[in-house]
C-alpha cells in the first residue's frame, strides 16, 4: 500500500477505516425488519469548496502538469446536508440506482452511522484462478450525441488509457501474477444518467496470493487517485479542503474462493446528523475548469436526487 502525506481530515471520523461483517450459512429464517420512522427530511447542501474554487484546484493541477510533477490527479469535492428521522429508506433508493455494479447499505449496528453505495467500479476481483480490475475514466451525458461524444474525445480516451497502464502496472506487481493482459480497452457503459468509459485489465495467478499483498498493490484506487499515484497522492493532499472518508476507498466481499470489491464511488454516508456526498473527476493538461466543475456536479447529482426523494410527509 504505498504511503503518501496526509490529506484532509475526514468528515466522517466516526466511521472506521475498515469494518467486516461476517456472514454465517444457516437455514433460520432473518429476524423481522425493525419498525422505521416517518419524517425524513433533508436540509440544504454545503459546499467543501465554490465552483470557482474547485475550478482553481483544477488550474492548479493543470499547472503541476505543465512542470512535469504529475500526468494525470483526480480531484475530488465533498458536500454535507443536515437530515432528521431514520435515513434508511433514503439509503436503500441509493443503494438501488441504475447502473450500480455494487449496490448496497452498511450501518453500525447502534445506528451511530452507516453508508450506502451504487458503485460501477471494480477495485479489484479474484476468481478462478485470475485478477481484475476495472477502471472507469470518461463521462458524458447518457444520450446518444453524449455517446458519441465520448467515443470520439481524444482527451477522455488519454485520461482513460493512462490510468488502465497505471492499473497494469498494479496487477503486475503482484506475486505470481503473470502476463497483464486489457480484456477490453475503452467500452461505453451506463450509470443513471451518464455514460461512462470502463475497460477490463487481467492477470492470471500462480497459487494463493495473500490479502495484504493484493491491498498494497492495488490501494489506492488509479482512476481516483491520478498518475503517478505517489505524486498525485501529494497533489491531493495539497489541494482537497475535506477528506475522502469512505469514499474512494473499497467496499465489498470476500469468500472462501473469491473476492471482490468494488470501488467506493457513488457512494454517501450518514454520521447521526449529516449525510455526506463525494464527486470529482481526472484531471489532465486538456482539461477545461468549468467542464470538470460540471462533471463531478453531474456524477453528485443521480446520489442527491435520490436522498431528496425519499422525503416523506411527516406521519
Amino acid at each position: 500500500m504505498i504511503q503518501a502525506t496526509p490529506g484532509a481530515p475526514s468528515p466522517v471520523p466516526g466511521i472506521p477505516d475498515v469494518y467486516a461483517v461476517v456472514h454465517e450459512h444457516t437455514d433460520r429464517p432473518p429476524p423481522d425488519a425493525p419498525a422505521r420512522s416517518a419524517g425524513w427530511r433533508l436540509g440544504p447542501w454545503r459546499e467543501s469548496w465554490t465552483p470557482a474554487e474547485h475550478a482553481r484546484a483544477v488550474q492548479r493541477v493543470r499547472d503541476a502538469i505543465g512542470r512535469g510533477d504529475v500526468y494525470q490527479v483526480n480531484v475530488v469535492g465533498h458536500g454535507a446536508a443536515p437530515y432528521t428521522a431514520d435515513p434508511a429508506a433514503a439509503l436503500r433508493r441509493v443503494a438501488t440506482l441504475p447502473g450500480a455494479r455494487y449496490g448496497g447499505v452498511l450501518a453500525a449496528p447502534d445506528g451511530g452511522w452507516a453508508l450506502a453505495t451504487a458503485s460501477p467500479e471494480t477495485l479489484v476481483e479474484v476468481r478462478d484462478g485470475r485478477v481484475l480490475t476495472r477502471p472507469i475514466k470518461g463521462t458524458r451525458p447518457a444520450t446518444a450525441a453524449g455517446r458519441r461524444d465520448l467515443l470520439a474525445s481524444a482527451k477522455e480516451r488519454a485520461e482513460h488509457v493512462m490510468i488502465v497502464d497505471l492499473e497494469r502496472n498494479d496487477l503486475a506487481r503482484l506475486p505470481g501474477a503473470g502476463p497483464v493482459r486489457v480484456d477490453e480497452l475503452f467500452a461505453v457503459r451506463r450509470w443513471c444518467d451518464l455514460w461512462q468509459a470502463e475497460s477490463v485489465v487481467s492477470a492470471p495467478l500462480d497459487g494463493d496470493l495473500d490479502l495484504a499483498d493484493l491491498l498494497r498493490a492495488v490501494c489506492p484506487g488509479g482512476s481516483v487517485t491520478g498518475a503517478p499515484k505517489l505524486a498525485a497522492l501529494r497533489q491531493i493532499a495539497t489541494l482537497e479542503p475535506v477528506g475522502r472518508g469512505v469514499s474512494m476507498g473499497a467496499l465489498g466481499w470476500i469468500g472462501h474462493d473469491h473476492l471482490d470489491l468494488g470501488l467506493s464511488i457513488r457512494t454517501v454516508a450518514v454520521d447521526g446528523s449529516r449525510v455526506h456526498t463525494w464527486a470529482g473527476g481526472g484531471i489532465t493538461a486538456d482539461s477545461d475548469p468549468a467542464a470538470e466543475v460540471a462533471e463531478a456536479a453531474a456524477k453528485a447529482a443521480p446520489l442527491r436526487a435520490a436522498l431528496a426523494g425519499a422525503v416523506t410527509a411527516p406521519a
